[in-house]
């Protein structure tokens, strides 16, 4: 069935459920973290019986670092082998040539989603992906801690240091030797590019490189944040965070020993679980603010891609659109707390109780900062590391602050050349 046929007659069908196409074979990668995983599975049986097609996934590591050097390979080799593509939100303006363009097959759904999230996934008018659910991390917090030491509710980075080690040393003189005061992402990968560009730019030092490419990293409240950061480790901190990622962190954070997390929002799901020992005393905030009185939050989400090199892009584009139809959106939502990519869905009664973070999240989301993925384009993967690289640096004390973020200048300045 050609490309028109489907449009005109089939989008219908991946609408209803019904199976107006050939029974087809598809796999779809999915990297994931937390109940990723297990509520996928469940939508792609019901997307099975509807459809009478059958889904595979493909597991891949929790680092979106290490899925992007692995999906670059499938797709330079162009593979058949993958027809749906989970990704980040930062890599539409690097991978676009190797996706379907899915403006045409998603006309009559797509102003029902988040006007950003659209945008984030349109590259020279073309919509590589269509986006799946959003995302902005939050502040994670043992409001049974803070109550019992009687202390407020930290609103900037040093009061979170402050707070956090006081808190700390008070469980540890109470026996829980155990207890650390802030867990987060501190490993040489994305997830540190994510971390770092909050601090700096929360603390008034700006987003390093900004929509226009300008380049913005050299000044002393970058220097400051950074100083900071590698205050904690060792401190309120674990020496291992340097090793950490999401999970890493949330496992900690779960098992009760640490006052404060920074983690997206999948984790909320976990932690309130019937399984977790701490799932009555956690609550969410927004991050810390730094100097200049604001917080700063990066961004995050993934979105489902339809492969060029797809042997079944009719039925891929069918797969793409059940996974983000309402019905699927609302169970992801309510299952791994994955904030939904459907405006409606904010005002759901069902979500609102189940989740009631995630209506509260929207203005966090709509005011979230965006790494410089589309000012850099194809040289964004490098863009990041260096920046995991001067913040890991910096933390590990291998550099001092300020001549990381002159090395760092100095790295983007190179890379940049007339590229962007």
């Amino acid at each position: 069935m050609n490309r028109t046929k489907f449009l005109a007659a089939g989008l219908a069908a991946a609408t209803l459920g019904t199976s107006a196409l050939h029974a087809a074979e598809l796999n779809i990668v999915h990297g994931a973290v937390g109940k990723d995983q297990e509520v996928l599975r469940v939508a792609l049986d019901r997307f099975e019986e509807e459809t009478g097609h059958t889904v595979n996934i493909v597991s891949m590591p929790e680092r979106t670092t290490d899925q992007f050097a692995q999906f670059r390979l499938w797709l330079s080799a162009e593979s058949q082998d993958i027809d749906v593509y989970r990704l980040d939100v930062i890599w539409a303006p690097q991978l676009a040539d190797h996706f379907v363009d899915l403006t045409e097959a998603t006309a009559d759904i797509i102003d029902q989603f988040v006007p950003a999230a659209v945008e984030s996934q349109t590259v020279d008018g073309k919509l590589v992906a269509l986006p799946m659910f959003l995302g902005a991390p939050a502040l994670y917090y043992r409001s049974d801690l803070l109550e019992k030491y009687g202390k407020d509710m930290p609103e900037t980075w040093t009061e979170l240091t402050e707070t956090a080690s006081e808190i700390m040393q008070a469980e540890r003189e109470a026996g829980n030797e155990d207890m650390w005061g802030y867990v987060y992402q501190g490993a040489a990968y994305e997830g540190l590019t994510c971390n770092a560009m909050e601090w700096i730019a929360s603390n008034g030092g700006g987003q390093i490189v900004n929509a226009d490419g300008e380049i913005t990293v050299m000044n002393e409240k970058a220097v400051e944040a950074l100083d900071l950061a590698a205050s904690w480790v060792g401190n309120i901190a674990p020496p291992g965070i340097l090793n950490y990622a999401e999970e890493d962190a949330r496992g900690v954070f779960q098992s009760g020993n640490a006052v404060f997390m920074r983690n997206w929002n999948y984790a909320y799901a976990l932690v309130n679980g019937e399984d977790s020992p701490i799932k009555d005393v956690v609550e969410v905030t927004t991050l810390p603010a730094g100097d200049s009185g604001e917080t700063a939050s990066i961004l995050g989400g993934s979105h489902l891609a339809v492969a060029k090199y797809s042997q079944n892009q009719d039925e891929a584009i069918q797969l793409v659109r059940f996974l983000n139809n309402e019905e699927s959106q609302r169970a992801r939502a309510i299952e791994s707390s994955r904030p939904p990519t459907l405006t409606a869905l904010y005002e759901d009664a069902e979500i609102a109780e189940k989740q009631p973070f995630i209506p509260l999240w929207k203005p966090v989301i709509d005011g979230a900062i965006s790494r410089p993925s589309a000012p850099t384009k194809g040289d964004y993967n490098e863009v990041s590391s260096e920046i995991w690289t001067a913040a890991h640096s910096v933390m590990s004390g291998e550099m001092d602050a300020e001549s990381a973020v002159a090395r760092l200048n100095a790295m983007l300045t190179r890379l940049k050349g007339d590229a962007w």
